[in-house]
């Protein structure tokens, strides 16, 4: 009668063959132990769209007028300012070179404003909406 081979209990723990480093069987990590990959037990500081913890929002800390009611920076730009340069010179995009807008600063240039009517709605627009940015991505102030 020939001996049976002897089999561990579980295979070896090897990356490669089902286990990653240190991990359990089937992939899965072991008790206590985290995914890689993944946030650190409790999550990232502000996960899901609330502050972190302590208070305030991370941002721009050169934001020259603080933080709107959403976190988001104010930006050093009028939008009346704007809107007005808009409005009196959109012909030549007077209103988006102000708030760094050159591309678009650039295209009323060209086509006079879109013969005046893009340059009359752009800066109705400037002036009634509420969530328009500059350049860097940072909320016109009223």
């Amino acid at each position: 009668m020939s001996e049976q081979p002897q089999y561990p209990q579980q295979p070896p723990q090897q990356p490669g063959y089902g286990y990653p480093q240190g991990g359990g069987p089937y992939g899965y990590p072991q008790q206590g132990q985290q995914p890689p990959g993944y946030p650190p037990p409790g999550g990232h500081p502000g996960a899901g769209g609330y502050p972190p913890p302590g208070g305030g929002y991370p941002g721009d800390p050169n934001a020259p007028y603080g933080y709107d009611p959403y976190g988001r920076p104010y930006s050093d730009k009028s939008k009346i300012v704007a809107g007005i340069l808009q409005l009196f010179l959109g012909s030549f995009g007077v209103g988006r070179f102000y708030i760094g807008h050159v591309g678009l600063g650039l295209a009323q240039l060209f086509t006079c404003g879109g013969l005046g009517i893009w340059a009359l709605v752009d800066g109705i627009i400037l002036l009634t909406s509420n969530d328009k940015t500059d350049s860097d991505g940072r909320i016109l102030r009223g």
